[in-house]
């Protein structure tokens, strides 16, 4: 009997027991950035801000005064970028202590544009 070499070789590697799996490449996205921002008020203590700056975001004494400054001249100031659920979380923080003290300082959450 002769043998085709080639098929001598699929008869090798073709055991009824084996199997090749695939496995679908998934491309990881990254999240949606949203900007947290302080809106200014006419009732909100200067250094009630400084205060949250540095306790809510952790900014440093000299970030935190420059901020409070730009939300005090310009109605507006972003303290930082954060994910969604970061983003409520530190607009909550906010929030709850503005309450606490009797102030009616806003933040508001947005989309980042800016990052993709």
């Amino acid at each position: 009997m002769v043998v085709n070499k080639n098929q001598q070789n699929r008869d090798l590697y073709s055991d009824s027991k084996t199997s090749t799996v695939t496995q679908a490449k998934t491309k990881i996205k990254k999240p949606s950035m949203y900007r947290v921002v302080l809106l200014n008020d006419d009732y909100t203590p200067m250094e009630f801000v400084i205060w949250l700056l540095e306790h809510v975001f952790f900014l440093n004494e000299q970030l935190s005064n420059q901020l409070m400054l730009k939300v005090h001249t310009q109605g507006r100031g972003v303290c930082g970028v954060f994910s969604y659920d970061i983003a409520q979380t530190k607009q909550a923080q906010v929030k709850q202590h503005a309450e606490k003290n009797d102030h009616p300082l806003e933040c508001i959450i947005e989309p980042d544009n800016e990052t993709k």
